[in-house]
């Protein structure tokens, strides 16, 4: 939050992800008044970063969201379906309280739809790159591509008060360079303050071709084992990349033509229609296709599943396929059912091409565990376990180095990042004047 000149802007309005106590923490109050803010600028529609915005106006948020085009489109498939989420697990679980007789008071939801209409609502100006729009006088924000994932940014406010100016550069996700769908970071220089993430600030990631070549090779092996393949997707940008990967490797006869592919995934499909409506966000290559009037998220032998009837006649399917599916994580979503019914399996393979936090269950596998708790059932884990880092929509260290160079900040503030890879990536910065802020804190600009 910055306070400038009498007005009160939230950059982004995340939900913590990853398990019950941090579920409990997103329902704790803000540290303060959601009625104060006058404006709240949304970097991108990942739930880490607008997923509390319903919460914001179900306490009192009258103020107005400012983001770009392709991620007002996103947060708000995001928001609805997370609310839609947030009542169904609600009356779930009250369900089961009700049917062990707990004697207890119904929980509620964090939110609900309403409340997810209720901030959608309060989305006004849409902003462009390298626009600059006034808030206020003495307050103007510019959005910058992040290249993280379709409309996201990183945001400079130019804050004038009591006869002082300061410049502050908010990363957002910074993204991860040379992929095909979306264009390299670029963010301004010369800055007084930037609130930088750092989520991969202690590694590097894998070549995307080597990364690519080894995703086919999973696939390949795994099909003459008679597996099928699973792929925990997230529904934005991750399950758009890898479709566009798996048409390039059948293009190129890496893969077979004859493969099946099902993304099971309402919402990562929902997200695909959102993609082909923003041709702009996206590196030049792309874009070309676009505007040769070619699909690049489209091939024989892919399936759209959205019906939860299709989705469990997956399960009869024993090999052959590659199934992805929702939550990148595996914190929910349609991905467990597939787990739960794959991970047994010495045939199948466990594909994960994404960042898992602490305390997830596609942490818990990733870190070599011998079974996993899914819907109450241990389940062993027998299924071959690939991680591939380089499909990471986040930019590595190097790329976090290169990054901060080119906005050339005078003070840096690390957020975003588990507690040791921030301390790691400080002590990348040397020079830097450097901060490692925890909640509440306060810092004079």
């Amino acid at each position: 939050m910055i306070e400038c000149a009498g007005k009160r802007i939230l950059i982004d309005c995340g939900l913590y992800q990853g398990n019950r106590e941090l579920d409990e923490e997103n329902a704790e109050p803000f540290g303060f008044e959601p009625s104060d803010i006058d404006y709240v600028l949304l970097t991108h529609a990942h739930l880490d970063h607008c997923g509390r915005l319903p919460l914001l106006a179900k306490r009192g948020f009258k103020g107005e969201i400012i983001t770009t085009a392709a991620s007002r489109d996103l947060a708000r498939l995001v928001l609805l379906d997370a609310a839609r989420l947030n009542e169904e697990e609600t009356s779930y679980r009250n369900r089961k309280a009700r049917a062990r007789g707990a004697d207890r008071l119904e929980t509620k939801p964090l939110y609900e739809v309403t409340d997810a209409l209720d901030a959608l609502s309060r989305f006004g100006r849409t902003a462009d790159y390298q626009k600059p729009i006034e808030l206020a006088r003495g307050i103007q924000c510019t959005f910058f591509d992040a290249g993280h994932i379709l409309g996201s940014a990183s945001i400079r406010l130019d804050l004038a008060e009591a006869g002082r100016s300061v410049t502050v550069l908010f990363s957002g996700d910074i993204g991860n360079s040379g992929r095909a769908l979306m264009r390299d970071p670029s963010p301004p220089s010369g800055n007084d303050g930037v609130v930088m993430e750092c989520t991969y600030g202690d590694r590097l990631h894998r070549p995307m071709h080597l990364s690519i070549e080894e995703l086919y090779d999973a696939v390949t092996s795994t099909f003459e084992r008679g597996g099928n393949v699973i792929i925990p997707t997230f529904a934005l940008e991750r399950a758009q990349e890898i479709l566009a990967v798996l048409k390039e490797g059948i293009a190129r006869g890496r893969l077979s033509r004859s493969m099946q592919v099902f993304l099971d995934s309402p919402m990562a499909i929902s997200a695909t229609e959102i993609f082909k409506r923003h041709p702009e966000c996206f590196a030049s290559e792309t874009r070309a296709l676009f505007g040769a009037g070619q699909d690049p998220f489209s091939f024989p032998g892919l399936h759209f599943i959205r019906e939860t009837e299709d989705s469990k006649a997956l399960n009869r399917i024993s090999g052959g396929a590659v199934i992805m599916a929702g939550s990148g994580m595996c914190t929910g979503g349609r991905v467990r059912h597939h787990l739960r019914n794959n991970l047994s399996r010495d045939a199948a393979s466990i594909v994960f091409v994404g960042f898992a936090a602490k305390g997830t269950l596609a942490r818990l596998i990733i870190d070599g565990a011998k079974s996993v708790t899914i819907f109450g059932e241990q389940v062993p884990v027998r299924a071959r376990i690939h991680t591939i880092n380089g499909f990471s929509a986040h930019a590595d260290r190097d790329e976090l180095l290169a990054w901060h160079r080119r906005a050339k900040p005078a003070r840096t503030f690390l957020v975003h990042g588990e507690e040791e890879v921030m301390t790691a990536f400080a002590s990348s910065l040397a020079g830097a004047t450097v901060h490692q802020p925890v909640i509440g804190q306060v810092f004079n600009l």
